[in-house]
C-alpha cells in the first residue's frame, strides 16, 4: 500500500529553528527602540524566523486562504437555526466572490481557494472554481454514531494535506484556514472538549446565532458526543468519531504547511479544533501555528490556551470561513519587515540606553 501524502507530511515536521529565534531575540533588542516596545509584533516577528531558520525571516507572500467546506449530520438534533443547504448555497457565494472571505482577501492581498471535502446537497450557480475533493457527502450524526470511519477520516487528511503542498508548490509564504459547514461548531466544541478536558457546557457557543434553546440541546448534543468517545482513544479515532470532514481536512492542511515549514494562520473555533487534532499527532506543529484572532465562541479560547497560542486579534467575531485570521495577515507580514528593515542602534547611529552606574 502506498504511503499516504499526510503521514509523508507528518514525518516531515521538525522542530522549529531556536537557534534562528534566538538570533531574532538579540536582533530584536538592537532595533532603534526600548526592548519589548512593539509587544506581540517582535514575539511574531521572532516566530517567523524560528519557522524559516534564519534571520531576518522573510516576508510572508503570497499568502493562501484555504476554505474547507462539508456538512454535519448533527444538524439533525437541531443544534443550528440554519437548515443544511446553507453550506453549499455559501459555497456558492465564495466561489462568485461575495463572502465576507473574499472581501477581506481582496484586500489583504491574500488568495481563496475553496474546496468542498463534503457538501451533502447540490452547490447551484457557477463552480468552475471549486476545488471537488469530496470524501463522503456529509458526516454522521456524531450523538449517536461516528462521524466517518478511520480510513473516510486519513481521506479527508489527505485533501488538506495535498491543497497545502499545492499552495506551497505556488510559492505561498503563508496559509490561512478557512471553515464552511452548517452544523461545525457542535462538532468543534466535542473535539476541544475531549482534547482539552474541558465539560461541554465550556466549550460549546452559540455558533451562527443560536437562541437559548438551541444552545441548551446543542449543549447537551455536545456532551452526548464527547461521552461516545472512550477513554484513551487516540487523535484519529477522536477525529473519526467526532470530527467533520473540514475539520479533518483542515488538521492536514496544518500539517502539510508545517512540513514545507510555513507559518499558519489559525482562524476560529473549527481551525482551533484542527489545531488541537494536528498538534495532538504532530506536536511539533505547535512552532508554526500562529493565532489570528480571538473567536467569541468559548472553545476558540479554550483551545488556543491548551495549546499555548496568544491570538493577535480581539474583534469579538464569530464568522469562520477564516475571515479573522485573514485580518491578521498584514500584522504578520509587519512582524517580519521589522526585523528586515528596520535600523538598529549601531547602524542609525542612535545612543542605546544607559547601563547601570554610566
Amino acid at each position: 500500500m502506498s504511503e499516504r501524502s499526510f503521514d509523508r507530511a507528518a514525518a516531515a515536521v521538525k522542530p522549529v529553528d531556536a537557534a534562528a529565534a534566538a538570533t531574532a531575540a538579540a536582533r530584536q533588542d538592537q532595533l532603534t527602540k526600548p526592548p519589548g516596545s512593539l509587544g506581540r509584533l517582535e514575539v511574531v516577528g521572532i516566530q517567523l524566523c524560528a519557522i524559516a531558520g534564519r534571520c531576518p525571516p522573510p516576508v510572508p507572500v503570497p499568502v493562501t486562504v484555504a476554505v474547507f467546506a462539508a456538512d454535519h449530520g448533527v444538524a439533525a438534533e437541531g443544534v443550528t437555526a440554519w437548515p443544511r443547504e446553507v453550506t453549499a448555497q455559501m459555497v456558492a457565494n465564495f466561489c462568485a466572490g461575495g463572502a465576507a472571505i473574499n472581501v477581506l482577501a481582496r484586500h489583504t492581498g491574500a488568495d481563496v481557494l475553496i474546496v468542498d471535502v463534503g457538501v451533502a446537497t447540490p452547490i447551484p450557480g457557477d463552480t468552475h472554481t471549486l476545488l471537488r475533493r469530496t470524501v463522503r457527502p456529509g458526516t454522521g450524526n456524531i450523538a449517536v454514531e461516528p462521524a466517518m470511519t478511520e480510513a473516510e477520516a486519513r481521506d479527508a487528511l489527505d485533501v488538506g494535506t495535498d491543497i497545502a503542498a499545492e499552495a506551497a508548490g505556488r510559492g505561498a509564504g503563508m496559509l490561512v484556514t478557512g471553515d464552511m459547514g452548517i452544523g461545525n461548531t457542535t462538532a468543534s466544541a466535542a473535539i476541544i472538549a475531549i482534547f482539552t478536558g474541558r465539560p461541554a457546557a465550556a466549550v460549546t457557543g452559540r455558533g451562527a446565532g443560536a437562541d437559548d434553546a438551541i444552545m441548551a440541546r446543542k449543549t447537551q448534543v455536545v456532551d452526548r458526543a464527547r461521552q461516545r468517545i472512550p477513554a484513551g482513544a487516540d487523535p484519529l479515532a477522536i477525529l473519526a468519531g467526532l470530527g467533520g470532514l473540514e475539520i479533518a481536512a483542515l488538521t492536514g492542511f496544518i500539517v502539510g504547511g508545517a512540513a514545507h515549514r510555513l507559518p499558519v494562520l489559525v482562524d476560529g473555533v473549527i481551525a482551533a479544533a484542527a489545531a488541537l487534532t494536528a498538534a495532538a499527532i504532530v506536536p511539533d506543529v505547535r512552532g508554526y501555528l500562529i493565532g489570528g484572532h480571538r473567536s467569541a465562541e468559548p472553545g476558540a479560547t479554550a483551545a488556543l490556551a491548551h495549546l499555548g497560542i496568544e491570538p493577535l486579534l480581539d474583534l469579538q467575531m464569530r464568522l469562520g470561513e477564516g475571515s479573522g485570521a485573514t485580518l491578521a495577515i498584514p500584522l504578520v507580514q509587519a512582524a517580519a519587515k521589522i526585523l528586515a528593515e528596520m535600523a538598529t542602534f549601531g547602524s542609525a547611529g542612535v545612543a542605546d540606553k544607559l547601563e547601570p552606574g554610566e
